[in-house]
């Protein structure tokens, strides 16, 4: 018993040693590893902020599942960019918000095509006075502002979308604005545009919005009153001419015949002749390209080809067409009071003429020739039109010169005339796809290659699963989290029976 009891504290001390080098173990074990996780933590840490300041200043290859290719460049794009030798800034002001991402990450793509391409951000518009006076700005607006040497270009949010009216859904036209504005700054020669300034119906200053669009499009427009110049200036590759109060002097039809054999381009924007008068000079000018608009207005009968309430201002889908080909959208034209054209096949044949239908009516179409009357339906003294065209493409040949005339038989559509609808105030040009179609036959007409057209649907897509799909979806969603709970108990009950 005394052995047994003198033994007793010697036990006690041992376990004591013990307990008290198991705990010095412990610790230089935890201390080994926390500096061990500490070091992990920052390494991490480290990688992660050196790899976000890597990605703000590094452009990622593009990696574009959608199937329109909504955030790709195209082969088009890079085919116009990428030998551009000058220094292009691009400023992006107030484009520093999350809804506004996307147009950034866009348009920094375009410095993997040109390095010549600058991009400066200013999301801090209100201490840059200097930039809000000189684009007249307030300090919440956005604008790109697209620049080269002395050459500029101003995007508005405006700019960067438009509307198809067939579809009714918005089309995103980013990459056509700054391709175009890139191409338009960086052109040393602009294309010479002139609108014939005299014997019209209404003033050139009813286009202003239009001739400002083809100035910032790199075209240079003016003026021209035919009588006083004597000519057609060598340097026109595009006469506009729109409906006439009066016809031509002898002399103007004379030198518009010669700018046509010469292989001049027209946009002839032109109603009916409501008015009556006498237009045989000008008759004498359509009659080289076999055309005719006939008296009358068309209505139309079919309310959903017409503006809300207004049956003579008719909406028309665009067709197909070689001015039309390169447009990646459906489009459609409003026209106020139109015409019916007449296209003159045997005569075409005739002086190697060769037609294409831009637009047209539908079957439910009439031509009011009286137009005192005040029903809105077509009447007994109204004659019935099937399909009326109301724009066409004529391409002459003479003598191995092509001379191409695109026409619409209405000239309000284009116009800056202000129309009240149902209580709200707009302009002419504004419906449909008018401004487009004015803008596009004039790139047309001018065979300007290096302006582009590409126009892209947003990806918001409804997908409807196949049966078998959605149980596969079921079982990845539901089954696999179960089966890695049933698993894990079988796991924690193996482990608890061997212990």
């Amino acid at each position: 018993m005394k052995n047994s009891t003198e033994n007793k504290p010697e036990k006690i001390k041992d376990k004591k040693r013990f307990f008290g080098k198991t705990m010095e173990a412990l610790k230089k074990k935890w201390l080994i590893k926390s500096s061990q996780t500490l070091i992990l933590v920052i390494i991490i840490l480290a990688v992660y902020i050196g790899i976000s300041l890597l990605l703000k200043k590094v452009v990622l290859p593009e990696i574009d599942f959608t199937t329109n290719k909504v955030y790709s460049i195209s082969t088009e794009t890079k085919d116009k960019i990428k030998n551009i030798d000058k220094e292009i800034k691009v400023m992006l002001i107030n484009y520093g918000t999350a809804e506004k991402e996307s147009v950034v990450n866009f348009i920094e793509r375009y410095i993997e095509i040109n390095k010549n391409i600058k991009i400066e951000k200013i999301d801090d518009l209100a201490s840059r006075s200097d930039i809000m006076a000189k684009h007249s700005l307030n300090p919440t607006d956005s604008l790109i502002v697209i620049s080269c040497g002395q050459n500029e270009k101003e995007l508005y949010e405006s700019d960067l979308y438009t509307f198809d009216y067939a579809t009714y859904k918005q089309i995103d036209r980013t990459e056509e604005a700054v391709t175009n504005a890139i191409v338009n700054v960086t052109r040393q020669e602009k294309t010479k545009i002139y609108f014939m300034s005299n014997h019209l119906m209404y003033s050139t200053q009813y286009y202003t919005k239009i001739i400002q669009d083809l100035e910032e499009e790199a075209n240079e427009v003016e003026t021209l009153d035919i009588l006083v110049k004597g000519e057609i200036p060598t340097d026109c590759e595009c006469l506009v001419i729109s409906t006439l109060k009066e016809d031509l002097t002898e002399q103007e039809k004379n030198i518009i015949i010669s700018y046509i054999h010469d292989g001049g381009n027209i946009l002839l924007m032109c109603g009916p002749n409501i008015n009556n008068a006498s237009l045989n000079n000008f008759q004498l000018v359509l009659d080289e390209y076999g055309l005719e608009i006939e008296k009358g207005v068309i209505f139309e009968g079919d309310t959903s080809k017409i503006v809300s309430g207004y049956p003579d201002f008719i909406v028309c889908d665009i067709q197909d067409t070689t001015l039309t080909s390169k447009l990646d959208m459906n489009l459609k034209i409003g026209l106020l009071d139109a015409g019916k054209l007449i296209l003159n096949q045997d005569k075409a044949n005739e002086l190697g003429i060769k037609y294409e239908t831009l637009a047209k009516t539908s079957e439910k179409a009439f031509l009011r020739t009286n137009l005192n009357q005040q029903s809105v339906s077509r009447t007994a003294l109204d004659s019935e039109e099937q399909e009326c065209i109301v724009s066409a493409i004529a391409t002459k040949t003479i003598e191995n010169k092509e001379s191409k005339l695109v026409i619409f038989s209405n000239e309000l559509f284009a116009m800056d005339m202000p129309i009240q609808n149902n209580g709200y105030q707009s302009y002419a040009y504004q419906y449909c796809n008018n401004e487009d179609m004015v803008l596009n036959s004039i790139s047309y007409l001018t065979e300007r290659e290096d302006t582009i057209t590409i126009r892209k649907e947003g990806e918001e897509q409804s997908y409807t699963v196949t049966e078998k799909q959605h149980q596969i979806i079921t079982i990845i969603i539901f089954g696999l989290p179960i089966l890695i709970i049933i698993l894990g108990i079988i796991v924690w009950q193996v482990r608890r029976r061997k212990k």
